[in-house]
Parts: C-alpha cells; sequence; structure tokens
C-alpha cells in the first residue's frame, strides 16, 4: 500500500516519520521545503517537492497550517482534488475551522473520496513520541479502516461523530488551553507587582488548586524567557477566530473567552506573534513595569 503524507512543519515531520516507522507501507512525503527530506530518505522514504507524485496515493495525509492552505491543497484550482480516483481516502490532521471541513468533506464526497477530519492535540513532543490525542469526524467505518494509521501517531483516538466534529471537539479543548494561558499572563505579572517571588509563586501553582496543564508547561519557561517552545501566537489565532465565528453564527455568549481573546490580540499587536503564547504575558509585564522571571 502507497500512503502520502503532506505537511512536515513542527508536528508533521514528527507524525508522518512515525508513519514511515511504523505503519509497514510504502511512504511518500511532500512539502514546499526540503531541508527534513534526507532524514526521511534515510528511513526509506520516498520524498518529493512535487505535490502531484502523492496523488496517486491509496490513503493521503495532511498536516497543514490553517484553513486557508489545507482548502488551497485539496479544493483550490491547483488543488488535489482533480486528480483523485473514488476510493481514495483523506485524513486531515490539521486544525481548521468547522466549515471549512465540512466544505471539504462534500466536495470529496462528491466525487467518491473517503474523508476524515482528525486534528491532533498534544506538543511537539508527543508528535515525536506518537502519542498524541487525536480526535475524528467522519464515518465510523473509514475511522476503524485508518485506525491502524492513527495507532502510529496517537494513544488516544476517538471518534467524535460525523464530519466536522472532530475539529469542533480540538477547538472546545484548545479555547480552554487558550483561556488558561490568557489568565497565566494577567495574573503572575500581578504577583511580581505586589512583591512575591516569581519562582515560588510559580511552585504554589504548579502544586495547587490553580495548576493546569497550561501552568506546568508555561510557567517554568517563562521564568527562563523561553518562549521558543510552544505553538506560536500568531498560528494559535485562527483557534480564537473559529470560535467568535461560531459565537456569532449561534448566539453563544463567550465572554471569558472573549477576554482572553483581548489579550491575544494585545500580543499579537505588540508584535509577539512568532512567539509561543506564553509570550502574551509580555503585555502584562509592560503595563505593570514587572518581569516574571527567576
Amino acid at each position: 500500500m502507497k500512503i502520502a503524507f503532506i505537511g512536515l512543519g513542527q508536528m508533521g515531520k514528527h507524525m508522518a516519520m512515525n508513519m514511515v516507522l511504523k505503519s509497514k507501507a510504502d511512504v511518500i512525503v511532500h512539502d514546499v521545503r526540503t531541508d527534513s527530506f534526507p532524514e526521511f530518505v534515510s528511513k526509506g522514504a520516498q520524498t518529493t517537492a512535487n505535490i502531484l507524485d502523492v496523488v496517486d496515493s491509496q490513503i493521503i495525509f495532511l498536516c497543514l497550517p490553517n484553513s486557508q492552505v489545507v482548502e488551497s491543497v485539496l479544493l483550490g484550482e491547483k488543488g488535489i482534488i482533480h486528480h483523485l480516483r473514488p476510493g481514495q481516502k483523506i485524513v486531515d490532521f490539521s486544525t481548521i475551522k468547522y466549515s471549512t471541513t465540512v466544505e471539504i468533506a462534500k466536495a470529496l464526497e462528491a466525487i467518491g473520496v473517503g474523508f476524515l477530519d482528525a486534528p491532533i492535540s498534544g506538543m511537539e513532543a508527543r508528535a515525536k513520541d506518537g502519542t498524541l490525542t487525536i480526535m475524528c469526524g467522519g464515518s465510523k467505518e473509514l475511522f476503524e479502516e485508518m485506525m491502524p494509521f492513527l495507532e502510529c501517531v496517537g494513544t488516544k483516538i476517538l471518534h467524535m461523530g460525523p464530519s466536522g466534529s472532530g475539529q469542533l471537539t480540538k477547538l472546545i479543548n484548545q479555547l480552554l488551553f487558550d483561556i488558561n494561558i490568557a489568565a497565566l499572563a494577567e495574573i503572575l505579572p500581578m504577583s511580581v507587582k505586589m512583591g512575591l517571588d516569581p519562582v515560588k509563586v510559580g511552585e504554589v501553582v504548579n502544586s495547587g488548586t490553580g495548576r493546569s496543564y497550561a501552568s506546568e508547561f508555561f510557567i517554568q519557561r517563562i521564568l527562563k524567557g523561553n518562549f521558543a517552545e510552544g505553538y506560536s501566537l500568531q498560528n494559535a489565532y485562527k483557534d480564537l477566530v473559529s470560535a467568535a465565528e461560531i459565537s456569532a453564527n449561534l448566539c453563544i455568549p463567550m465572554p471569558v473567552l472573549n477576554a482572553a481573546t483581548t489579550t491575544y490580540q494585545m500580543a499579537l499587536l505588540k508584535g509577539h506573534g512568532a512567539d509561543d503564547k506564553g509570550a502574551m504575558i509580555k503585555v502584562f509585564e509592560d503595563l505593570l513595569g514587572v518581569l516574571y522571571r527567576q
């Protein structure tokens, strides 16, 4: 069996490598950047910068940065949909808008191509270890058929419902995480302003009821001034845009999320888009004239 993996970014390169090492399929990987190609070749995979080389694969996996890129790759003027045939399968690990996912699913279904939205949760280390959480939307039959491949990259793999359900579930999880980080960014500088020791405050938070995955991941890195290990603010902002769209369309009030979104926007306007989400703390550090560092 020939399978393809499109997108060798921060998460995709590790997921694709796990497919190469574990799937027992013939794997071809594609990206517009070729810097990671030698490592894949050394493990027996094919590599290509020409996306048309992957269109004859029985299963095509994607892990791309946003809705626009996924839509362009699949449905655009030069999209691979124009070269697919009935019976092929597409599995999208990207985190994209629910509405875009539903549109893609309908377009592929119309030509007899199966589609599973399968966004992932977990940092880069879990992508490398093959221990991601995967939330899937699509037919139960396709989900079960894809399970051996999903197990190459994840350990918690759930079928959430019809097409788009994976993206909606990922969004719920991501929004809670985003709110947590925005809260840390706002409150931790206050502790320094009030004369408390930032290291000890971090120890209390991470051993007390204020603990969260966000606090455990980011506090230690913020204390060291490390803002380069998580997902970038400019790429993460898409989740907040998706939530705002759903909130407006369904008239769902989300005041806490709106406040967190304001913090994200302030950080982006201050030029911190390339940093990870922990960099939101810089906004409040500047406002209070303090640094939350060890």
